[in-house]
């Protein structure tokens, strides 16, 4: 690579788990004169996945649960965009900019982490009825759009538009599934009491997953009680069950079974962000990029990776084929490993290698239900639900976000859930639109009617 410039340009590409741990590491280990640092995100925040489900389900204020990367990245500069190319060759990233225009950033030293976005089957009505879980934005629109089905439900008569209203399907057993499904249902039955003509058993969740058992992060004994919670939770659990067509809304599955829902929740997997497509880096049958075990990518010295979109040695696990599961968990300790492998590098030092030492897993039922593996210590009910809030409020990012999710907890516990739907939120000139007498330009949002699907639930792309 030669000698370096004292002033070593370190492109972040992506501001996930990853990009943002990294470049906050950075910022406190680098002098000013060593580098300067550009994160480059098409969000100004860092989102903090594992709480989407409890702010979807009103127990943490949205705000709460994203990291605002100038308030934070003090001493980084920020471009607020998508990265549409790399082009290591020459050493230059592309991006088009929030304002509209394209640029490009050359780089000494590149950090790749663009992240994951949901893996999508050719299934015919996804892309019309189904809604992900990876934003933000996805999980207000999930909690508005249940509680606007309670409301539209209580005032229809038609039986079959109802129970449509009032079924709710997930499809995929992972943890996002599984705390999705657990705090939305918690949520809707919940505000069930506050209608005169809907009762907690005319709410139907079906849960539908591919494999044969939910949950593989916390092991099969721990799986199957999981599965024994949601049954005693009145959800139906359909394993080994895949789904046909969703066209319309009506959802059929390959066991014989079809039913109409208006509120279809994708879950099934992660992939790697497309953008990858578009550089020169290696990458695997998967779409990973290939890495060494110390984050660099291979053959690309100068290049780190890390992350759901990096393909990184297990170094854990017996099998020389192993390779680091998408997770925040490894997201998380790999950022820190990358960051002090970046120093090592600018300043001629010896990198090491990223091994993790596996310290368990957690995962919230809904409120006060949980499931926890700890070093082999399996954990169930109230405690495992109290690791599960303890262990993320400890991972979040920020004293400021760590203390505002627990006063958002204490209230929710003294004053009680909200379930109050800001549906408006969705298309909010909608009123001001029709009393004006505008015309509304082509592909601009409505609302859906009654018992439809908005056609526009599927992000376009996830975090590049």
């Amino acid at each position: 690579m030669g000698v370096m410039a004292r002033n070593t340009r370190i492109v972040v590409v992506g501001g996930g788990y990853v990009g943002m741990y990294t470049a906050l590491r950075l910022q406190k280990k680098l002098r000013r004169s060593e580098a300067e640092i550009t994160v480059i995100d098409p969000q100004p925040h860092m989102t903090y996945q594992p709480f989407l489900p409890e702010a979807a389900a009103g127990s943490i204020e949205p705000r709460h649960v994203v990291v605002p990367l100038r308030k934070v990245l003090k001493k980084c500069h920020h471009l607020t965009g998508r990265v549409t190319k790399i082009d290591h060759s020459q050493r230059e990233v592309t991006a088009e900019l929030s304002a509209g225009h394209v640029t490009t950033v050359g780089y000494d030293v590149l950090v790749v982490a663009p992240g994951s976005v949901a893996r999508t089957l050719p299934i015919p009505g996804l892309a019309e009825c189904g809604i992900a879980f990876k934003t933000v934005g996805e999980a207000i629109y999930l909690r508005n759009h249940v509680l606007s089905r309670l409301d539209a439900a209580a005032t229809t008569i038609d039986p079959a538009l109802r129970r449509r209203l009032l079924t709710f399907l997930v499809v995929g057993g992972g943890y996002a599934g599984i705390e999705a499904l657990a705090e939305l249902a918690d949520m809707a039955r919940y505000a069930s009491r506050y209608y005169e003509n809907i009762h907690r058993e005319d709410i139907r969740w079906v849960l539908v997953e591919a494999a044969n058992r939910i949950m593989p992060e916390v092991g099969p004994k721990m799986g199957r009680y999981t599965v024994e919670r949601l049954l005693d939770a009145d959800i139906e659990v359909n394993l080994d069950t895949r789904v046909k067509t969703l066209e319309g809304g009506h959802v059929v599955l390959d066991d014989g079974q079809s039913f109409d829902a208006d509120t279809i929740i994708w879950t099934a997997g992660v992939k790697p962000n497309p953008m990858l497509e578009n550089t020169d880096l290696p990458r695997d049958e998967r779409g990973r990029v290939v890495c060494t075990t110390e984050l660099q990518v291979e053959g690309m010295p100068g290049v780190f990776c890390a992350g759901d979109c990096a393909s990184v040695p297990d170094l854990s696990k017996d099998d020389p084929n192993a390779k680091t599961s998408p997770s925040a968990q490894h997201a998380v300790r790999q950022a820190k490993t990358l960051a002090d492998n970046i120093v090592a590098h600018i300043r001629r030092r010896k990198l090491k290698e990223y091994k993790h030492n596996y310290a368990g897993s957690v995962a919230s039922l809904g409120l006060y239900k949980g499931v926890a593996e700890i070093y082999g210590i399996k954990l169930r009910g109230i405690v495992a639900w109290f690791m599960h809030r303890t262990y993320h409020v400890s991972r979040m990012p920020t004293w400021n976000r760590r203390i505002r999710i627990v006063f958002d907890w204490t209230g929710a516990l003294f004053l009680g859930r909200e379930v109050v739907s800001l549906g408006q939120i969705n298309d909010p000139r909608a009123d001001f639109h029709r009393i004006a007498g505008g015309v509304r330009p082509a592909g601009q949002a409505t609302q859906p009617p009654i018992g439809e699907t908005a056609p526009d639930r599927v992000p376009a792309g996830g975090r590049a």
